[in-house]
Order: C-alpha cells, then sequence, then structure tokens
C-alpha cells in the first residue's frame, strides 16, 4: 500500500528488545520485498514465528490444467449455476491463466478447517456474493457484496463466511498495486484519481491468540499445497507497522470518470499488476455530445486479452450476457457491441451495471475447466 499503518504494540526502534509480560523477548519478523528495497512491515510475534512442529508427506499439485485445443474465437463462459464445492482454497474453478495471473471462481461449501498462506502470488478476490470475515495474522477485517479483498503474499489468512459467497478470484505472480498514474510522488492518490485512500479499508482489530495446538497452514508455492503443522497459532502477532498488509477497496466507493464522447477502457482502472490491469465499471452517466454513440466502439486491443465478469445490471452492449457471465474477448480479433444494441443506445442518459474487467499483456490459456461452461455458439453472435 501506498500508506503507512500501525497496529497493536510496537516498540520504539525497529530491532530492539521488546519483552513480554512474562520478560521473554517478542520475536520480530520482517515482511520485505524486492529483497529489502520495496515496501515493508514488522511484526511481533509471542512465538517464533520459524518453528515448524511437521510437514505433511502429501503435496497436492493446483497447476491449472490446460484446454490444449482452445481456438482462437471470442469465448463467454456461464458461471451462474456453478455448485458449492469445498472451501475457498480447493473450491476455486480455475478458468484462464498465464505466467501472471490466475483467474478462478470459487463457491464455497464449507468453512475451511486450515489456514492459507499464497507464498508465490498476490491475491485479488472479488465478493459478488455475500458476506463475512477476513481473519488474517495481520488483523481482521469484515467484508460485503462489492469488495475488492487484497491480499498480499505470504499473509496467512482464512474467510469466514456469514452468508453463501460467489468470489472472483485474481492470483499475481507479483504486487497488487494502485495505478502509477492515480499517485504523487509521494504515493499519495490524487485529485483526479477515481477513489482515494478514504475509500481503502485497512485492520482495525488484531486478534492474538497464545494458545497451544495443533494448527495447519497451507503453502501454495508454485501451484502446489503443501500443509504445515504448528504448536501455536499462527495469529500470535502482538503488533506490526508498515506499508505491507492486507485491504479492502468496495467498488461502489469507484467514482467513474465520464465525457462528451466515450472514453477509452483505461479510465476504469482500479488495480495495477505486473502484466495486467483491472478495472471496474460502474453506474454512470453517459456520454453527453448531442451525436455520442454511447456504447463501446468496435476495437482491436491489439496487445492485450481481455476479460469482463458481468456482475449486475443491464448490459446494453451485449446479447444473452447473463449474471456471472463471462466474456473472453483475445488480442487478435476485433470485437464490439452485438447488432442494434447502438440504435438502441442512443439518447440514454446512464448506464446501470457493475462489472470486472482484465486486460492481460500476454496471451490467457484456458482451462479443461473453462470448457465445460463454454458456449460454443457465442463467436456467431454478431451475425444479423
Amino acid at each position: 500500500m501506498p500508506f503507512y499503518h500501525k497496529l497493536g504494540k510496537i516498540p520504539q526502534k525497529r530491532h530492539t528488545q521488546f519483552r513480554q509480560p512474562d520478560g521473554s523477548l517478542y520475536k520480530e519478523e520482517l515482511f520485505s520485498t524486492i529483497g529489502f528495497d520495496s515496501i515493508l512491515t514488522n511484526a511481533y510475534h509471542i512465538y517464533s514465528p520459524a518453528k515448524i512442529d511437521s510437514i505433511d508427506s502429501e503435496i497436492i499439485d493446483l497447476t491449472p490444467k490446460e484446454w490444449s485445443d482452445a481456438g482462437l474465437r471470442p469465448y463467454h463462459f456461464k458461471t451462474k449455476d456453478t455448485k458449492f464445492n469445498s472451501d475457498f482454497v480447493f473450491g476455486r474453478n480455475q478458468i484462464m491463466f498465464n505466467s501472471d495471473v490466475i483467474m478462478s471462481t470459487c463457491r464455497p461449501e464449507k468453512q475451511a478447517d486450515f489456514f492459507y498462506k499464497n507464498a508465490t502470488c498476490d491475491e485479488l478476490i472479488f465478493v459478488h456474493e455475500g458476506e463475512g470475515t477476513l481473519e488474517t495474522n495481520l488483523g481482521v477485517m469484515n467484508f460485503v457484496k462489492g469488495d475488492y479483498i487484497v491480499i498480499p503474499r505470504s499473509v496467512i489468512y482464512r474467510l469466514v463466511h456469514k452468508s453463501p459467497l460467489r468470489l472472483v478470484i485474481f492470483e499475481s505472480a507479483g504486487p497488487i498495486t494502485t495505478p502509477k498514474r492515480y499517485r504523487n510522488e509521494f504515493g499519495q492518490l490524487l485529485e483526479h484519481s477515481p477513489y482515494c485512500e478514504r475509500d481503502i479499508r485497512v485492520p482495525q482489530e488484531l486478534q492474538t491468540f497464545s494458545g497451544k495446538g495443533d494448527f495447519v497452514v497451507k503453502i501454495k508455492k508454485e501451484n502446489k499445497i503443501h500443509s504445515l503443522h504448528y504448536d501455536y497459532h499462527p495469529f500470535d502477532v502482538i503488533g506490526y507497522d508498515g506499508y505491507y498488509f492486507p485491504w479492502i477497496f468496495n467498488i461502489d466507493d469507484f467514482m467513474p470518470l465520464t465525457g462528451k464522447i466515450h472514453m477509452p477502457p483505461p479510465i476504469h482502472q482500479t488495480f495495477a499488476a505486473p502484466g495486467f490491469v483491472i478495472c471496474s465499471f460502474v453506474t454512470r452517466l453517459l456520454d453527453y455530445h448531442p451525436l455520442a454513440i454511447t456504447v463501446p466502439y468496435n476495437h482491436s486491443n491489439i496487445d492485450s486479452d481481455e476479460l469482463l465478469y458481468y456482475a449486475d445490471g443491464n448490459f446494453f452492449s451485449r446479447k444473452g450476457i447473463d449474471y456471472a457471465s463471462i466474456s473472453l474477448h483475445p488480442g487478435g480479433l476485433t470485437h464490439g457491441p452485438h447488432p442494434g444494441t447502438v440504435e438502441a443506445a442512443l439518447g440514454k442518459l446512464e448506464t446501470v451495471e457493475t462489472a470486472v474487467m482484465m486486460d492481460t499483456f500476454r496471451p490467457l490459456k484456458l482451462t479443461d475447466y473453462a470448457k465445460q461452461i463454454n458456449n460454443e455458439s457465442y463467436y456467431l453472435s454478431w451475425k444479423e
């Protein structure tokens, strides 16, 4: 995050003696990125975070399975009827991926009986349905429908859901950040940014556990899950400070930028990551030039593959798109409004919709699961 946050008890100076009530030392841990050259957080534990009790021999491989003969065409994936399955880790339905990102949907059936750490990827979780609590070793936050939950890699967490969840998950091989062009040289979000620090929620409560027992942390490293056992609770942090922590931003707090004529998708950008961007389409006023065409024009996004997850509302440039549908328009093909939608939108003053878009700068591969939910005739939908 581009700002400093402090929670719990910490000593006045880093790397100095900080004692527990019984006189023993708290154990300091540094979360450092890019070696020691980028953002970092110092946390203080009751127990040594390096102490492992045991490691299970079973390793679970979650490497995406590629749909090897998927061709070049527009795709429409229907996820509305996805069945509830497993938990927030093993219930993920991987749909597309490349070396920068894995995109999944998830409808967890049960609460996880373990803690989870993604040691390779930052995770961005869009909450399409449901609410609950994000529990992490760096604090607790409630989440609701429309929240983007950003969990930096190696933060230990679990999702406790109070109602059924429908999630869209992006696992990024690099940091998920606010777009650089929205920030000044100090990292502060600028006046023209579509959201600001007031919209960002950070942990305000730190749950610290000192009890002993058998606690399992499942760690994902290079698409493989390893199960490590600890004899103390992984949330034994008494305090921390720094720039590295989980945070939440709700899509309804995105303030859309509008123009006299139709504006290109980068104005909707919400997050940046190496190799891809995430954009938010929300209810907004439409273009106000008297002759404006208010739906997106045909375009060849030459250097990107474009995914759009349709969350809510009326997507007036598309026909046949359902709730929780996903469209994928790969680079190399022109895409644009369906026949009749341009004329139907003329004179409209606003659009009422919510959608999440991902543009990647390397081609996406599809999974075997994507093949199961694909609408095979979608590419024919531009015929009159």
